[in-house]
């Protein structure tokens, strides 16, 4: 059976869980993607091809929640070329500033290509005639360009979840042409920000040799292609009214309760990744506490730490790092009963998540480089009483729409010391202020609107022209 839409994703929407006899279901993934996509799959009849997860082979497509699901398997060769390798051992540190050293291996490239291959093949056996496709992030950059060759009757978006580099970090990846061309594919690329569209049409320009005008790419073929930029968001209102709710209420003032009712709660919730930043912010916020700035009775740092890649090295060795800081710094600076750093590494349900929100007075965002950063604003959509700080790294894409937030550099640990000391001390009407203003931004631009509008775009994309134009370059 084929379908009007398709959207094409890493990942599967659901999760599957191992009950206690050993059967298996499935459960629907937490985060914003699933709760934008969701309503435009329902009223289009849509179908979403991703990984499931593991290596079972030969998974038959299944429907969940009214949801028409595609499993596409992996060998573990291919979760190790194509998912650990280049996709998080190449493209993720470079797309993110070089954090972190990328490696460039000639046989993670390989198995990238073939696994994009077998994405882009399986959309084509299913999208009906002149469908719609919409291709999600930096592990499918291909698929866009393999799927028009297949099917050239088709309309096809992509959409990149993680900051697009500079040509000067960019042109470093050996297979940058192959990375342009797959992606211009598309009709209409997405990006997190204006600066990540620009970078991109400066690149095909200068790489690829095509004409471009502004967003528009015109190719030799007659086709244009349109790269915008569409900050993504969160399910605003879902998660107003979960911290409305009692339970959340009660867990919150549970929360506070156990970590001694401190004057003040500072919050950091990542993934447990390189460029999120958390050894920079627990050093500064323990700078703070030795040398007399704070106070373990009057504050405390609760970071928690979702387990991200953890075959990866690199982020073996994070974990290891953060351990060890933690013990150190609890062991130099915590009282009995008073550690200066509650530290959590684990994954929780939203309801949680929620709770934590409400509980904390201060929320410390400080990525060295991060696409948006919706932890950001998940924290201002739960401060019901327009209370609470933010402290926001000025690298995170949310940065551009919460201006409100006390921004930060954070390679700059002084200046990190001095923005949490001042959302520490802040009086009530400067929170007020601040936050109201996040407040406003936040439900006016959810994840609906941002699905809405990147269809809308796709829907209108004029993808012809009658420019006469030369050969693209080598």
């Amino acid at each position: 059976m084929t379908s009007d839409l398709l959207i094409v994703a890493n990942r599967l929407p659901v999760d599957r869980v191992k009950n206690d006899d050993g059967s298996t279901t499935w459960r629907k993934s937490p985060g914003g993607l699933v709760t934008a996509i969701e309503p435009v799959m329902r009223a289009n009849d849509g179908t979403w091809i991703g990984w499931p997860g593991g290596t079972d082979q030969d998974l038959e497509p299944f429907e969940d929640d009214g949801m028409n699901l595609v499993p596409l398997s992996m060998t573990a060769e291919e979760i190790e070329g194509f998912y650990e390798g280049f996709s998080n051992g190449c493209l993720w540190p470079l797309y993110h500033d070089l954090v972190a050293k990328p490696e460039f291996h000639r046989e993670w490239w390989e198995v990238y290509v073939s696994v994009n291959r077998r994405f882009a093949e399986k959309a084509a056996s299913l999208a009906a005639e002149g469908a719609t496709v919409w291709v999600h992030d930096y592990q499918l950059q291909l698929v866009p360009q393999m799927l028009r060759e297949l099917r050239p009757d088709l309309r096809i978006g992509f959409y990149l979840h993680i900051p697009f580099p500079p040509a000067e970090l960019f042109q470093q990846l050996p297979w940058r042409r192959q990375i342009l061309e797959g992606l211009l594919g598309a009709d209409l690329l997405g990006f997190q920000l204006p600066g990540g569209a620009q970078n991109f049409v400066r690149l095909v320009r200068q790489r690829v040799g095509h004409k471009t005008h502004k967003e528009l790419v015109y190719l030799p073929d007659g086709r244009t292609v349109r790269a915008e930029a569409f900050p993504i968001s969160i399910d605003a209102k879902g998660f107003e009214t979960l911290a409305r709710s009692e339970p959340v209420a009660e867990r919150a003032a549970a929360i506070r309760e156990q970590l001694g009712n401190p004057r003040k709660v500072f919050l950091g919730i990542d993934r447990l990744d390189y460029t999120k930043g958390i050894v920079a912010r627990l050093r500064a916020f323990s700078e703070l506490v030795r040398d007399g700035h704070l106070d373990v009775e009057d504050a405390v740092f609760v970071q928690v730490a979702v387990p991200s890649r953890e075959q990866v090295e690199e982020y073996r060795i994070l974990r290891d790092e953060i351990d060890r800081l933690v013990g150190r710094i609890n062991g130099d600076l915590g009282r009995i009963g008073r550690p200066v750093i509650s530290y959590l590494h684990s994954s929780y349900p939203r309801e949680e998540m929620a709770a934590l929100y409400r509980m904390a007075d201060v929320m410390v965002v400080t990525p060295y480089r991060d696409g948006m950063n919706l932890v950001a604003k998940e924290y201002v959509a739960c401060r019901l009483d327009d209370d609470g700080a933010l402290v926001l790294s000025e690298f995170a894409g949310a940065a551009a729409e919460l201006r409100q937030a006390w921004l930060v550099n954070p390679h700059d640990i002084d200046g990190m010391k001095t923005a949490l000391l001042q959302a520490f001390e802040a009086d009530d009407k400067e929170l007020t202020k601040r936050m109201k203003a996040m407040r406003k931004t936040i439900l006016a631009h959810d994840v609906a609107a941002w699905a809405a509008e990147f269809m809308r775009m796709l829907s209108d994309v004029d993808n012809v022209h009658d420019k006469e134009l030369n050969p693209p370059g080598r």
